[in-house]
């Protein structure tokens, strides 16, 4: 198996975006679903999200991953936590798989990308896209990058490679767009934000010194040093926001 930067760094984190697990928890619990209810969860990483919907809220979830790395990961905490009859892992893209889902009851999309599967949605066109696989009254719950101030052109650029990010009116206004009622917003505090990639890198960089000759140090080292340039750069720039947004009965 080939690792990434991605595959080190989330092995050592809980939720793998700038929010906390509480934040999430608190917001699934606004929705009220009973257990039984139908969840996805795309882009899952190391599925401890997926798995918190299971246990907690007894839910019964479709965890999507694309990278088949990630994916190796997200299997072997699924098999920890025992919760391989709640979460059944989908080793595919989110759009390929929202294609052949029939609508849900809970979609959470945390730091996704190219979930229409057109590469760069808009804000508007990706919360399009995911409500159409919602049943009436059924919920959304993102979380993605916030731009607290206008970005200087290089980090917009460099930040934006795969995604299209807006700040928090421009969320908003692009789910009430596509269709949304907006229950909740809330952008984490920094030092919330701050300790996902603290976190991420940290690990990363204590493995590069265990494994400097590794065949794949020198890419994982590079992201890494990208992750903190990224992360130093964009303090005064770059936060994450979390919406708990309903499709309309």
């Amino acid at each position: 198996m080939t690792l990434s930067f991605q595959r080190i760094a989330y092995e050592a984190l809980n939720v793998c975006n700038g929010v906390t697990m509480a934040a999430l928890e608190a917001a699934v619990e606004r929705t009220g679903l009973a257990p039984g209810a139908a969840a996805i969860d795309i882009g899952t990483g190391n599925a401890a999200v997926a798995v918190r919907l299971a246990e907690r809220f007894g839910l019964r979830v479709t965890a999507i991953e694309f990278d088949p790395v990630m994916a190796d990961l997200a299997r072997q905490r699924i098999d920890a936590a025992g919760a391989g009859a709640e979460v059944t892992l989908a080793v595919a893209g989110a759009a390929d798989v929202l294609a052949r889902s029939a609508p849900v009851d809970l979609i959470v999309a945390l730091g996704t990308t190219n979930v229409t599967g057109e590469g760069r949605p808009t804000p508007e066109a990706g919360f399009t896209a995911l409500r159409r696989k919602l049943r009436p009254g059924g919920w959304l719950l993102w979380g993605d990058i916030v731009w607290l101030a206008e970005p200087p052109a290089p980090l917009r650029q460099i930040t934006e490679a795969t995604n299209l990010y807006t700040d928090d009116a421009g969320w908003r206004a692009a789910a009430t767009g596509a269709g949304f009622e907006v229950i909740t917003g809330r952008i984490s505090d920094p030092a919330e934000f701050e300790a996902y990639p603290r976190d991420a890198v940290t690990a990363v960089r204590a493995w590069l010194e265990a494994h400097p000759d590794a065949p794949e140090a020198a890419s994982i080292r590079f992201h890494a040093d990208r992750v903190q340039a990224i992360t130093d750069f964009g303090r005064d720039y770059i936060g994450f926001g979390v919406y708990l947004l309903r499709n309309p009965d």
